[in-house]
């Protein structure tokens, strides 16, 4: 028999046998109901207009967070600006008093005092050295800062140079920014502020919590210089500033006999899911009970012949075992596949509505990110489901392969996004079928910032690309195992 044909009576089981049919339309159905349901609240749009959740919006497009404090003058055309970070001490709340590793104190030249307008700041930061950044998304190191630090911005029309200095002679440039479409007249100075902090409790057994909050950066400026046609006074502005009695005394500024000594607290940075806001991945959560149903499918599309003896009479119209394995893998990955991509997109498209009419934020993300997370949610569940007809010929017993296959795949995402601390929920993640998951990623990890990036937040150990390669690998090692031991087993 052509594999052609075996194509085609492997799709008439299939759509013949009703209990696999109702199995693979009520996985997508259950993610269609996690989806869509309204059981997720919020406060953004409850408000009105003082409503918190107005997102902050980056030349480039994306969210940021944009709240530091900031001693300024103008500047019109070309100029430059010095000044020594002489000291910088910090303070964690409910953590004591400690630098956070991305406290930053420097030079900045912006477009303005608007929250999310074009910047460029070199910068002393807690634990990471100098650095330039711009435009919230980018950054680039310099040389570690042990001590004070000799900084220096030159503004050359839409290109800005940042430079330091371990003694205010000798200047080693740290890199060069270009913000296209910088005005004339820009705002220009000292700046510090310091993010907000979290980490794991208990990471020994069980995952128990996340604590932090916010943190607190004071930095001493001496040696102030500039060159070029600049303002004539100094000003003194909170970006962002926090409210609330946490809030006291985490911004301010104070001129000083040679400089200024500014405090300062928030960040200048891409925004991250979790902070105000939930992820699109958010949507897709009831992707986990779907995949139950079509492993369920997947190994009893096996399973149940040769529980009935029918699988000899398969074997018997196609000798090639083999092939015959691949027509049944194929025919139900590519259900599964098109269960889910219905589903995906159903929830992808409709589901952020319904999270944003009971008041979530809702991170947005590029159309490519979205077209991925629709067709990957539908790969990982044709792979899981095409994981599990492997399982099931070489397991041969329905329950066997079924709790194995929940065992390896779901399992692992369950345990990972609820107890399990970061450590052991990374690893499950990158040797698991459930890494996979990776392929529901919405939003990007920023080296730039320190957060818990934990999978229960919608973020993976593996890149979407990485985790659809795990599962591969688990396919065809199971597949090429249910092969040789179908051929070395009588039916």
């Amino acid at each position: 028999m052509s594999f052609l044909r075996l194509l085609r009576a492997e799709w008439t089981k299939l759509r013949t046998v009703r209990g696999w049919i109702i199995g693979l339309l009520a996985g997508g159905l259950v993610i269609l109901a996690f989806g869509l349901a309204p059981g997720r609240q919020g406060s953004c749009g409850q408000h009105g207009p003082d409503s918190d959740c107005t997102p902050v919006h980056g030349p480039e497009g994306g969210e940021v967070t944009d709240s530091f404090t900031f001693v300024h003058r103008t500047l019109t055309g070309d100029g430059t600006i010095t000044a020594r970070v002489a000291d910088m001490s910090g303070k964690l709340f409910e953590g004591g008093d400690k630098l956070a590793p991305w406290a930053k104190a420097g030079l900045i030249v912006k477009d303005g005092t608007t929250q999310g307008s074009a910047y460029a700041a070199v910068m002393r930061t807690g634990e990471h050295g100098v650095r330039l950044q711009y435009d919230y998304t980018h950054d680039q190191a310099g040389a570690s800062a042990g001590g004070a630090a000799w900084l220096r911005l030159t503004r050359t029309g839409d290109v800005i140079k940042a430079e330091q200095s371990a003694d205010g002679s000798a200047w080693t440039t740290v890199g060069t920014a270009r913000l296209p479409g910088l005005p004339q007249t820009v705002t220009a100075g000292l700046f510090v502020t310091s993010p907000e902090y979290a980490n794991q409790v208990n990471q020994a057994v069980v995952l128990t919590g996340i604590q932090g909050g916010p943190s607190q950066a004071t930095a001493a400026f001496d040696h102030l210089a500039t060159a070029g046609s600049w303002s004539p006074a100094w000003e003194g502005t909170v970006l962002g500033a926090p409210t609330g009695p946490a809030a006291r005394d985490m911004a301010g500024f104070e001129q000083t006999a040679d400089g200024w000594t500014i405090t300062g607290s928030g960040d200048i940075a891409p925004s991250t899911a979790g902070g105000g806001g939930v992820s699109l991945s958010q949507t897709l959560i009831g992707t986990f009970v779907g995949l139950i149903f079509m492993v369920v499918v997947g190994a009893m599309s096996v399973t149940a012949e040769f529980r009935r003896g029918l699988i000899r009479t398969t074997f018997a119209a196609g000798p090639h075992r083999a092939r015959v394995l691949a027509a049944k893998a194929l025919v139900i990955g590519a259900a599964a596949f098109a269960a889910g991509l219905v589903a995906a997109w159903i929830v992808v498209k409709f589901g952020v509505g319904v999270l944003r009419d009971n008041g979530v934020h809702v991170a947005p993300v590029p159309a490519t990110t979205e077209a991925r997370m629709i067709v990957g949610t539908a790969a990982l569940l044709a792979g899981c489901a095409v994981l599990a007809v492997g399982l099931g010929a070489l397991l041969r017993r329905g329950v066997t392969a079924v709790t194995v296959s929940i065992v390896v795949i779901v399992l692992p995402y369950l345990l990972s996004v609820t107890v399990l601390p970061l450590r052991a929920s990374d690893w499950l993640l990158r040797v698991t079928p459930a890494a996979a998951f990776a392929l529901q990623q919405a939003e990007p990890r920023w080296a730039q910032i320190d957060t818990v990036y934990s999978p229960a937040d919608g973020y993976f150990p593996l890149s979407a690309w990485g985790g659809l390669a795990v599962l591969a690998l688990w396919i065809a090692a199971v597949l090429g195992g249910a092969a040789v031991a179908l051929r070395r087993r009588d039916a």
